[in-house]
């Protein structure tokens, strides 16, 4: 059957008119400060660090060459970063094609670089990246000096033009490296036309897990950074000769392992070199991270694919063939996948000439040939290892064992909290007020501290799209317990079938039916705790819940103050204070401190905490999976020691502690 096209009416000529002098050319770095987002992502404190990761991968790329040990990083007072390494120097020879010196082409022509043919990088991970050059667009200055054939070579650029030619300015010896300056073109004031968001700056922490992880990925590799600002001076060293054994280790730090050293396996086959750690610990979860060329890989992979194919076919035939007596009978059904990744944290690096990413993130790796690399050599050498270490083989099957029957309790208990249709309203929880509206982008749940917080926002929303879900008291912390016990505890029972969304594989985001999930406790010390329980049950069995921004956190009043017949809310104490100042303190305000959500009126809580037109609300977001996962197994785990150190370390973070 033939579809008729729509007809449009008539226009002018002129306004028709559609040519090739409507296609506009942008020339050299141009394209780069138009559409910054397209190369950095963002011009928010992401692409901002993103440029000094680009900077670091050249050096780390002449380390995977073998001609690079150190590289030090230096945020300097004059809001720029510094970036040095011993490495063999940009090349600073005329390029035959375009007849300046290669160095210069570099910083100043988009896919330029040794990294796309030739034989200057076997291996690199600042392929799939923007490069220097993009940097240099997007830096109101930068500096490059390379130390090489005894002389010091120096060109500076503003906003990616070159300031002069390439000069010679002094003498090197024998040193060899390259250092980069930029001054990233920050909007202000003074400076409109500047490409990223004003009143940002370069976070130390930030950069220091970047680095930390850099170091752990590149076995020997010494990364130095420095923070020279004033008030902020500090300096961390990144070492580590065990590379993503020390990492495992790190990630395990605040658990209990079922064996001292992570079981560790590497080779190289058809040009891809693969490293594998691994380790099981007394954890309920499973952090396994994939990275390609340094790179991470947050939705995995061929070569993660690969390692988890032959993580379950290995135990599984261990446990069958080759443990004695036999774990798993001949009436046994195999251990899955999860079963066997249940309490594990792995880490696998894959380094090639040329990965290939898939999505516009690049957050996947695509490469087939990787899979069957990394399978082998994961078989081959757990294998061995289980054969050799009967006694910590026999711990890892008893835990998978253990997994398996969990699962299928949890399997039981999780048929019970499955709400069938959106019309069998009779399966969702009994104390949930739930909304009219049934599209979930309007609709957002409040999950509220005791019944009598829930009773004034019950009367306070707006139900045709606010629902209200009271919890009582506080709920099962998930990270000291297995997923079959959790799926009893009532309370998140209720939070699964009232979300309608599933949790841990059986999650599927089409059926959640609100798109704001607002965790609104009260602004005391046990509602932060009671916050920070659900935030883990979150984290942990409806992460993408959090990736997707689906989660927030309410932000209610600390105070209300009364002077005469005007009303004010605040919301911490030095809102109280400047308030006091602008008003104020004579004759002397009322000032009600909060207690409780239970303390206001429906009214107030509408208003102060509910009313989208006046309300603030924290959207939760994790910008670093495994420093989440590290400070939630620090913080809700069963290890002491590490949290205690933690806290004496950190105490003074806490401003206004209400014991």
């Amino acid at each position: 059957m033939s579809e008729k096209l729509n007809v449009r009416p008539a226009e002018s000529a002129e306004a028709s008119h559609y040519g090739a002098d409507d296609i506009q050319v942008l020339e050299g770095l141009e394209a780069v400060r138009r559409r910054p987002g397209m190369y950095i992502g963002s011009t928010d404190y992401r692409g901002l660090h993103h440029c000094v990761y680009e900077i670091v991968d050249n050096s780390i790329d002449e380390a995977l060459a073998g001609f690079c040990t150190d590289i030090i990083i230096t945020i300097k007072n004059d809001g720029s970063v510094e970036v040095q390494d011993n490495g063999r120097g940009f090349p600073v020879g005329i390029h035959p094609k375009m007849g300046r010196p290669a160095v210069e082409v570099c910083l100043t022509v988009l896919h330029a670089g040794g990294k796309f043919g030739g034989e200057g990088y076997k291996v690199s991970g600042g392929l799939h990246g923007v490069g220097a050059s993009v940097v240099n667009a997007l830096s109101r200055h930068m500096m490059v000096t390379v130390y090489q054939g005894g002389k010091i070579y120096r060109q500076e650029y503003n906003i990616g033009k070159i300031e002069y030619d390439l000069q010679v300015i002094g003498e090197a010896g024998t040193r060899t490296g390259t250092t980069v300056q930029f001054w990233p073109d920050i909007r202000s004031e003074s400076n409109p036309g500047g490409v990223f968001d004003p009143d940002i700056e370069f976070n130390y922490d930030i950069l220091k897990t970047r680095m930390r992880e850099m170091a752990f990925l590149n076995k020997g590799i010494k990364i130095v950074l420095r923070d020279e600002r004033e008030g902020r001076e500090q300096e961390r060293v990144f070492h580590y000769e065990g590379g993503i054994r020390e990492f495992v280790k790190y990630l395990n730090k605040s658990r209990e392992v079922l064996f001292p050293e992570p079981i560790y396996m590497e080779g190289v086959k058809n040009g891809v070199s693969v490293e594998v750690a691994l380790q099981y610990n007394d954890s309920y979860s499973e952090n396994i991270y994939a990275f390609a060329n340094n790179i991470h890989t947050p939705e995995g992979g061929t070569h993660l694919m690969g390692f988890q194919s032959a993580l379950t076919r290995v135990i599984n035939d261990y446990g069958r063939n080759k443990a004695r007596p036999p774990v798993l009978k001949d009436s046994d059904a195999n251990l899955k996948g999860e079963d066997v990744r249940e309490s594990l944290t792995a880490i696998i690096s894959v380094k090639m000439h040329e990965p290939q990413f898939e999505g516009q993130t690049k957050s996947k790796l695509g490469n087939s040939e990787v899979r069957p690399i990394v399978d082998s050599l994961v078989a081959e050498g757990l294998s061995t290892y289980l054969e050799e270490n009967p006694a910590v083989a026999k711990q890892i099957l008893d835990r998978c064992l253990n997994a398996a029957r969990a699962r299928e309790a949890a399997r039981k208990a999780r048929d019970l909290t499955r709400r069938k249709t959106v019309l069998e309203s009779a399966s969702l929880p009994g104390k949930l007020a739930d909304c009219s509206e049934r599209d979930p982008a309007k609709c957002e749940i409040f999950i509220v501290e005791g019944d009598s917080a829930g009773g004034s926002a019950k009367t306070g929303r707006d139900r045709h799209y606010q629902a209200i879900l009271p919890l009582r008291g506080k709920i099962l912390n998930v990270e000291k317990t297995r997923l079959d016990k959790i799926l009893l505890n009532q309370e998140i029972k209720n939070m699964i079938t009232a979300f309608g969304c599933g949790i841990g594989e059986d999650f599927n985001a089409d059926k959640l039916r609100y798109h704001r999930i607002v965790c609104m406790t009260d602004a005391d010390v046990d509602g932060a705790h009671i916050r920070i329980l659900m935030l883990t049950f979150f984290y942990r069995y409806m992460r993408p819940l959090i990736e997707n921004g689906y989660v927030y956190i309410a932000m209610p009043p600390l105070y209300k103050v009364t002077k005469g017949k005007n009303e004010h809310y605040v919301y911490d104490d030095a809102e109280l204070q400047s308030l006091l100042d602008r008003i104020g303190r004579d004759p002397k305000p009322e000032i009600q401190r909060y207690k409780g959500l239970g303390e206001m009126s429906s009214e107030q809580l509408w208003t102060t905490t509910m009313n989208p037109e006046t309300r603030t609300m924290m959207r939760v977001s994790v910008e670093d999976a495994m420093a989440a996962d590290e400070y939630i197994s620090l913080l809700m785990g069963d290890a002491v020691e590490p949290r205690r150190d933690f806290i004496e370390k950190n105490y003074n973070m806490v401003t206004d502690l209400d014991l």
